[in-house]
């Protein structure tokens, strides 16, 4: 395999898509710029123009609706937001629309609409533009939500949505875009609802999304040094999420710490809790531990953006402290993104 970095595999996704299917549309803001959305949308642009790739104003709310009425006219639209914040703009057309068509019009083909929003801290975004979506879209039935951690499953997801005949959010991390790492030439679907172990272990799981897979694989490193086993799961889609997986290593280790990188009431990590409490009562030999920032929003000044947004050493801690080995020191381990400045 080659070895691409995660923006280059999207676009080599979006690019390989277009030629197979001449209904594939993207819009957006910026799309068509010479950043083409930090390195996403460029080589489309240039492979096919204005006509299929667009430009859009500031008119989140209204292109929602236009994407859902040409999907259902037979393209396939793939909108893409450049901070997944303002996507809050176009919930009607996401959540009202495009997640419930198939069920209020027995719709079998659906309207395939496929959003990328881009998410995550970084060069000090504030709280208006740092916060990770996923469980708020994930609420929703009738969504497909997946959270890529590398640039293999961030072109084989996107490829996923494009093929499928579903309505997808794709929430891409920002810290992730230079990320390098082996992607195959081929448009290799990665099928939604279906995780990954990253890394295996006995003593304690690891369940993490998006970014927080990387600082979950490091804490896994560190653990390693002493002398405990740590297994990770990257469990790619959000909804639908792959419980089976989840719950298989659970079994397994006996121990679960859940790393994400949005809130802990009522997020993705209430609810991988929620599964395997519900599933598998018996298996857990302790408290379910989560590793999330703190109930705020995210501040902007780095200082505080580091110390808000947890990392390799906080997941190393809550594994040791949830197996009974708290104690001893734990050295300082820099966040993946400290110090980060874009994409912005």
């Amino acid at each position: 395999m080659r070895t691409l970095t995660y923006c280059q595999a999207i676009s080599e996704a979006t690019v390989q898509c277009m030629e197979a299917d001449p209904d594939i549309i993207v819009a957006g803001q910026s799309v068509d710029d010479y950043k083409g959305v930090y390195g996403t949308t460029g080589d489309a642009f240039a492979r096919f123009g204005g006509a299929r790739v667009i430009d859009l104003p500031n008119g989140e709310n209204a292109f929602a609706g236009i994407a859902v009425g040409a999907a259902t006219r037979g393209l396939r639209p793939l909108i893409v937001h450049t901070r997944a914040d303002f996507m809050f703009l176009a919930m009607d057309g996401i959540v009202n629309l495009a997640a419930k068509w198939r069920y209020m019009y027995g719709n079998k083909c659906g309207v395939p609409v496929v959003t990328r929003g881009v998410v995550g801290r970084g060069w000090g975004q504030g709280a208006t533009h740092s916060q990770s979506l996923h469980s708020l879209f994930g609420h929703f039935p009738g969504l497909y939500v997946a959270t890529p951690a590398d640039p293999a499953d961030a072109k084989g997801l996107l490829v996923s949505a494009l093929r499928g005949d579903t309505p997808v959010v794709l929430l891409e991390n920002r810290g992730l875009y230079e990320l390098a790492g082996e992607v195959p030439a081929e448009a290799v679907a990665v099928p939604f609802g279906k995780g990954r172990i990253v890394r295996a272990g006995d003593d304690v799981t690891i369940v993490a999304a998006s970014l927080m897979v990387h600082e979950a694989g490091r804490a896994a490193e560190a653990l390693a040094g002493r002398g405990v086993s740590a297994e990770v799961v990257d469990v790619r889609s959000i909804r639908p999420l792959d419980d089976a997986l989840i719950c298989a290593s659970v079994v397994k280790t006996g121990h679960l710490v859940v790393a994400d990188t949005s809130w802990a009431r009522y997020g993705f990590s209430a609810e991988v809790a929620a599964v395997v409490a519900e599933t598998i009562p018996g298996a857990l030999r302790a408290p379910v531990r989560r590793i999330t920032p703190p109930d705020c929003p995210s501040p902007v000044s780095w200082p505080l953006e580091n110390a808000f947004n947890p990392g390799a050493e906080t997941i190393t801690r809550a594994c040791l402290e949830t197996l009974g080995l708290a104690g001893g020191d734990v050295p300082r381990m820099r966040n993946v993104m400290e110090g980060f400045i874009g994409p912005y």
